[in-house]
This record gives structure tokens, C-alpha cells and sequence, in this order.
């Protein structure tokens, strides 16, 4: 059986790997996981300069999942290229590195710093908010996403995978437009905007009012917009988004994904993602599957 997936020409030993900022750059978890088993390992994100990221609170549960702000705090790419890829290139992995700028010029800037260091693909994280355009985030309107994947293209050595946010109208618009742009893969999706009050102090649960929602509430969501982009755009799609067992991950599969990405559920179990690698080579036992591109976009094909 072979477990192996090509995303934009970078072969994977297997289609799983983990949703940036909940794994950091595998530190933390290479005690529970065996780094060596994943098919990439996606890095936390990383500017061209240190975020601070928010005030506190900027984490809080919610029914079915959790609600974060931390605002993409990150030490650099300076310190990243210096610690976590050297920790990272011990492991038999992919390394992704995500990617995060408030401007064309810090997508740009990252994108080249990273461009002759040992990493596979730069994952470009376009639900930030775009500070010359009044905060809409670059991922919102299609011509800034266009723009933007055309930007980094210009600077990126490696494959680019534009990571799409789900607070859109048409997320297959969006897709189009990143592709029409040069991405090589599309990740979908980013966190939905949620909120949360406590109602004994009658205030805001997070200091930013608004956080991201990620978990198991958001995966049906998830899944129909991996199905519409794969509608949409030719590139290879790594679907993210409330995966907690290898039935989540396999939807993703079948609705188009060639690859899947884990999250939330790593903070809760650590070893998640060696027990959903596991049992999807089971489901492929049982299916008859030989390989998983004979899985991806099936429901299509019924």
C-alpha cells in the first residue's frame, strides 16, 4: 500500500501534517510523536520582524472547540532560521514554513530570507490583516489575494501553498484568484471569526473581542469549502480544519485534498495524528485502496 502524496512536486511519505501555530516547530511534540511518521511537519508562523502578538486573555474554549487571538506572536525569521530549522532537518520530514506579514513587503521580505534555506514549501498565511488596506485581511478580497501570491512568487524558491481564510463569500472565487496568481497548493481552511462573553462580568472573553474558532464545530464547514475549491482550481489542495480522528480526515480526501492538516486536536492529544495515519491505512485495507490518490475527490466520480 502506498501512502505516499506529490503536493507541487514534493513528494510526501504520507498525506498528514500539522496546522500552523499548534504544533509549534515540533519541539513540544516530538516527545508524544514520532516527527519521523508525518508527511510534513507545518511550522508555526513567521514574519519577517518579531510580532508581540496580543494582550491576554487570547485563548478560550468554546462548545466543540476552542477560540484564539494570539495574534501571530513570533520570534522572526532570524531566530526561526536559526533554531527551529536546524531542529526540524534532524527529522525524515517536509518542512513547511508558514508565513505571515502585515504588507506585501514582509511576505516578500520572509519569502526570500527563507528562499536558500533547507526548507520544502512556504505555506503563506493571508487571513492577517493587511495594514495598508485599513485591516481587511489579504485573504477577504480576491484581487489583494491575487497580488499578493504574484508577490511572493517573484521572491520563493520553493512550492507555495496560499492558505485560505473561510470569511469569504465564495471560497472558490478566492482559490481561483491565488491560482490565477502562481500558487502550487492551496490549504483551506483558516479559522472562522468568532466571539465569546462572559455573561457574570458582561465583558469580552478575549482581550481582542474577536478571535479565530477552530475544532470539531467548524469541520462540516470545512469540508464543503475544500469540496468547492476542488471545483474550482487544478492546484492540490491540503484540507485543515476540526480533524480529531481519521473519518475527519478522510472527508477531506474524498471531497478533493489530496492532503489533510491537523490542529486543535494536538493540544488536547499530543499523538493524534499517528493514531489518524494508522487508521486511514486501515480504511485503506478495508476500501481496497492501493493508493491515496485513488481517494481524493471520489465523491466527484459517484
Amino acid at each position: 500500500m502506498n501512502m505516499s502524496v506529490n503536493i507541487a512536486g514534493v513528494e510526501w511519505k504520507n498525506p498528514v501534517t500539522t496546522a500552523s501555530g499548534t504544533f509549534g516547530s515540533g519541539v513540544e511534540f516530538s516527545e508524544y510523536v514520532d516527527l519521523n511518521q508525518l508527511g510534513a511537519v507545518t511550522t508555526k508562523g513567521v514574519a519577517n520582524v518579531p510580532w508581540p502578538g496580543n494582550p491576554t486573555p487570547r485563548v478560550a474554549e468554546v462548545y466543540g472547540g476552542m477560540m484564539n487571538a494570539i495574534g501571530l506572536q513570533n520570534p522572526g525569521i532570524e531566530l526561526f532560521c536559526k533554531r527551529d530549522i536546524p531542529f526540524l532537518k534532524q527529522y525524515d520530514t517536509r518542512i513547511i514554513v508558514n508565513v505571515c506579514g502585515k504588507s506585501e513587503e514582509d511576505y516578500c521580505e520572509a519569502a526570500e530570507r527563507l528562499a536558500d534555506e533547507p526548507v520544502d514549501m512556504l505555506e503563506i498565511n493571508i487571513s492577517c490583516p493587511n495594514v495598508k488596506e485599513g485591516g481587511i485581511a489579504f485573504g477577504q478580497n480576491p484581487k489583494a489575494a491575487e497580488q499578493i501570491t504574484r508577490a511572493v512568487k517573484r521572491y520563493a524558491r520553493q512550492p507555495v501553498i496560499m492558505k485560505l481564510s473561510p470569511n469569504v463569500t465564495d471560497i472558490g472565487e478566492m482559490a481561483k484568484a491565488v491560482e490565477a496568481g502562481g500558487a502550487d497548493a492551496v490549504s483551506l481552511i483558516n479559522t472562522l471569526t468568532g466571539m465569546k462573553i462572559d455573561i457574570h462580568k458582561k465583558a469580552f472573553v478575549l482581550a481582542n473581542q474577536t478571535g479565530g474558532v477552530s475544532g470539531p464545530a467548524i469541520h462540516p464547514i470545512a469540508v464543503r469549502m475544500v469540496y468547492q475549491a476542488a471545483q474550482a482550481v487544478k492546484v492540490p489542495i491540503i484540507g485543515m480544519g476540526g480533524i480529531s480522528c481519521a473519518e475527519d480526515a478522510i472527508e477531506f480526501i474524498l471531497a478533493g485534498a489530496s492532503a489533510v492538516s491537523v490542529g486543535t486536536a494536538n493540544f488536547h492529544n499530543p499523538s493524534v495524528t499517528m493514531e489518524i495515519l494508522k487508521d486511514i491505512e486501515e480504511y485503506m485495507k478495508q476500501e481496497g485502496f492501493e493508493r491515496i490518490s485513488e481517494m481524493v475527490g471520489l465523491v466527484n466520480h459517484r
